[in-house]
């Protein structure tokens, strides 16, 4: 958990709310209350889809809403407000200096421990923030790569990445929510228990299926962080920075020969394979591609 970024993170959040949701609610509405004599099935036939309408997007913006909690929950790190080190400094006097420009509250920093070059932002909006960095990032990137990573970060805040995508997450939660229960409703008659069997499969299932066109719209977002650290600190040092990530990825399987199954939600991405639909970044070669097209 402690390698994802932060649009993975928030999707994973919201996988698991909105399905402890949607059962809580399926378990109580159609199995608890019945047994104390308060039968709401019925009442609620018409109105699965604002149900699921509420259920959806409720758990896409509890997970947003507690995005920056569970972010510093899943890691070993530290917040900076009086940076010490030449490192600390620099990560501050970025986002600080950034943050100014573009006159938005200024974001939390953070520095956690990870052998990784990442860095992730997220939060409920721009003026309330969090940017994290991995130590392994600072260990292997120069400044000006450092710069373009956090500058990368900042255009997330600054564009609202994490609240368009929670958006998305929650308009596909609506449709999970309904499909499954129409068709726990039709198996309901036959079978209780294979119902909500067939329920639960659906929720996950579905779920997971449903991250493939979020994932779609956060690799785009991916391409739009990009051309804001181009223009925020040049081009070059962006398409550095991916370069000299790339190395550090690729050295590190060749030493270790495996493959980070965890790439799809990190700065890496993937190239190729079925996985590469779930990735919520593209490949570094076509982020790189990308910004050498762009003037100077």
């Amino acid at each position: 958990m402690k390698k994802f970024k932060g649009i993975g993170l928030l999707l994973l959040a919201n996988i698991l709310i909105f399905v402890t949701l949607s059962i809580t609610f399926t378990v109580l509405a159609d199995f608890v209350l019945p047994s104390f004599g308060i039968d709401l099935r019925g009442s609620f036939v018409q109105q699965d889809l604002l149900w699921a309408f509420v259920i959806g997007f409720g758990g896409a913006f509890i997970s947003l809403a507690f995005s920056k909690r569970m972010a510093r929950a899943m890691l070993d790190c530290y917040q900076l407000t009086q940076p010490r080190t030449q490192a600390e400094h620099l990560i501050y006097e970025t986002v600080q200096k950034i943050a100014q420009r573009l006159q938005i509250t200024m974001p939390e920093v953070w520095v956690y421990e990870a052998s990784d070059p990442n860095a992730f932002a997220t939060g409920p909006s721009k003026n309330n923030s969090m940017v994290a960095v991995s130590t392994g990032l600072l260990h292997n990137l120069k400044e000006d790569e450092v710069r373009a990573v956090l500058a990368h970060e900042m255009g997330h805040v600054y564009n609202g990445d994490m609240f368009t995508t929670t958006v998305l997450a929650g308009l596909m939660n609506t449709f999970v929510y309904f499909i499954s229960r129409w068709v726990y409703r039709n198996l309901a008659e036959r079978n209780a228990a294979l119902a909500f069997g067939a329920y639960i499969f659906l929720q996950i299932i579905l779920s997971f299926l449903a991250m493939i066109p979020i994932s779609w719209f956060s690799r785009r977002r991916e391409f739009a962080a990009d051309r804001f650290a181009a223009n925020t600190v040049g081009k070059d040092s962006m398409i550095s920075a991916l370069q000299a990530i790339d190395r550090w990825v690729n050295q590190t399987q060749f030493q270790y020969g495996t493959e980070d199954a965890l790439a799809t939600m990190k700065i890496s991405g993937q190239s190729q394979s079925f996985m590469q639909l779930f990735a919520t970044h593209p490949p570094i070669e076509d982020r790189v591609a990308a910004l050498q097209q762009l003037p100077r």
